[in-house]
């Protein structure tokens, strides 16, 4: 049977757009699990196979922003299945490459239908959904953007021991292609391309080359020194541009992103709150198997389940944290997530090789429960006062900012641990402690002006 009418439509268009972002967000760090296998398979250098990586995070940061511009100018339900098609159709032609070139267009499009699906959950939550259960839909929202790429690495690891990296991408194929199917199906077309679209496309490149460029610069911080024009040129090239796109935006009649959100105090405070929070949590995904493995001497299982209470955090505290937002307001559920973000973020900072793994696991448990009640409730609030347009384009450019600013905090990470001249425990204690700043400086953000 067809689903029609409000609130069914509306609830059966907003699951397969969290499915569809699971998905996407599933694929970009599965593969890191698999990076390995591919390379052996191809016969290609790691450097090589780790463009796979960084292409899908600058598509992912280019296409972003033009969201807005297709939510304008298309339907939800085209646009959301067109997405969601996209994404299967790169599915296939990374299960059934034959070599780099093909599984290297194949993740570009999954890439590209992941940027368009984020900004779109986020405006169908705020949009589509009435007050007092707004930060639930966001909430609910939350678990595409913080369980699904948790659990990647530990899916695509045990599906390429299992049965080869290829089921990985089988399964994607298999699980899109049937929310594409209960999308064209059983949801009806409903006429909501609200407001006219026009695209600057100067603005296009130079988002492309701004959020792009950074989001390359830092991940390649990983891999080479800071010094090496890899790392620096992109992100000059990317601040360069992301000013002369603000400028730009400003001054044009139609712009692709309306700066005018700024205008706005709960927008600018909520936004900066989120890209600290970014740039705090991120990161830790990275450097929490460092530790184990490297300074610890542990093995990847044991980095696993250090990680795993993040990511039963972000599956069951997401939603809930938006439930007690629209029942109890922002205000109180911000704040005690925020005060277990701090106190897990700095009590990691003075981990050593003797610290139990145990305690670890709590610490990062602790802190995973802040993050994962701070998401939801951060974005529904600081779009909660924008309307129209301006909903999907403060969506957009602050989805975009924050994988910037995530690339940003990661990079500062690896930095510490293996570009500083710093060794053995004091690299990590200066790791930690860079997640533990931009965790504070979330707690200010929240305690000075989330209400």
């Amino acid at each position: 049977m067809r689903i029609e009418g409000g609130k069914r439509w509306v609830y059966a268009l907003f699951a397969v757009v969290v499915l569809g972002s699971a998905l996407g967000n599933l694929s970009q760090t599965g593969l890191n699990a698999m990076l390995v296998a591919i390379c052996d398979e191809f016969g290609i250098e790691t450097a090589q196979g780790q463009l796979l990586t960084t292409a899908y995070m600058f598509v992912l940061g280019a296409v972003v922003p033009l969201s807005a511009y297709f939510m304008g100018r298309f339907r939800l339900k085209d646009l959301s299945a067109g997405s969601v098609a996209l994404f299967l159709a790169g599915s296939l032609v990374c299960a059934c490459a034959g070599g780099f070139v093909s599984l290297f267009v194949g993740r570009l499009m999954q890439a590209a239908s992941a940027g368009m699906l984020l900004p779109v959950l986020q405006t169908i939550a705020m949009t589509r959904f009435p007050d007092g259960r707004k930060a639930t839909a966001m909430g609910i929202a939350g678990v595409a953007m913080g369980f699904a790429p948790n659990i990647g690495p530990t899916i695509g690891g045990a599906m390429v021991d299992a049965s080869g990296w290829r089921s990985f991408f089988v399964l994607l194929s298999a699980l899109s292609a049937a929310v594409l199917l209960f999308c064209v199906i059983c949801i009806e077309r409903h006429d909501d391309a609200s407001y006219p679209a026009h695209l600057d496309f100067l603005s296009f490149v130079l988002s492309a080359v701004a959020f792009g460029g950074v989001l390359v610069g830092c991940s390649e911080a990983s891999s080479v020194p800071v010094t090496h024009p890899f790392v620096w040129a992109p992100i000059a090239l990317g601040a360069i541009s992301l000013a002369w796109f603000v400028v730009r935006q400003r001054r044009i009649d139609d712009p692709l992103i309306d700066m005018g959100i700024f205008s706005d105090d709960t927008f600018r405070f909520g936004f900066a709150a989120q890209c600290f929070l970014c740039a705090s949590f991120m990161g830790i995904t990275l450097l929490v198997p460092l530790y184990v493995e490297s300074l610890r001497g542990g093995t990847p299982l044991q980095a696993g389940m250090v990680l795993l209470p993040a990511t039963i955090a972000a599956l069951i505290v997401n939603p809930v944290a938006g439930v007690l937002t629209d029942k109890i307001g922002v205000r109180p559920v911000a704040l005690t997530s925020g005060v277990l973000l701090v106190a897990g973020s700095i009590a990691m900072a003075f981990i050593d090789e003797s610290t139990p793994l145990w305690l670890v696991c709590a610490m990062q448990g602790v802190r995973a429960l802040g993050v994962s009640g701070l998401i939801g409730p951060l974005s529904s609030w600081s779009l909660t006062r924008l309307s129209g347009k301006r909903i999907a384009d403060g969506s957009a450019f602050s989805i975009a900012v924050r994988q910037t600013c995530a690339s940003v905090g990661t990079a500062l990470m690896v930095f510490c641990v293996e570009g500083a001249a710093l060794a053995g425990a004091m690299a990590f204690h200066a790791a930690f402690a860079v997640s533990a700043v931009f965790a504070v400086a979330t707690f200010v953000c929240i305690a000075a002006r989330v209400r």
